[in-house]
């Protein structure tokens, strides 16, 4: 039973290593950094419920007069 070379595997799996960092490093420098970030102030629209117009009262039982 011939056994199996193992001599190339080492070389295989660094170059691998450094081909899958080169297409990284190339996917990476694609890609605008903004230095500076702003902040947009978003304005919250508020939506009226109909709930809210009602006034509501709710008696917890804890709070109750004794």
């Amino acid at each position: 039973m011939p056994q199996l070379d193992t001599s190339t595997w080492l070389m295989m799996i660094m170059s691998m290593f450094l081909a899958l960092f080169i297409i990284f490093q190339l996917k990476i420098s694609k890609h605008n950094f903004h230095f500076n970030p702003e902040l947009t102030l978003t304005k919250t629209q508020k939506q009226d419920n109909p709930w809210e117009t009602k006034w509501t009262k709710i008696y917890l039982p804890l709070l109750l007069p004794q």
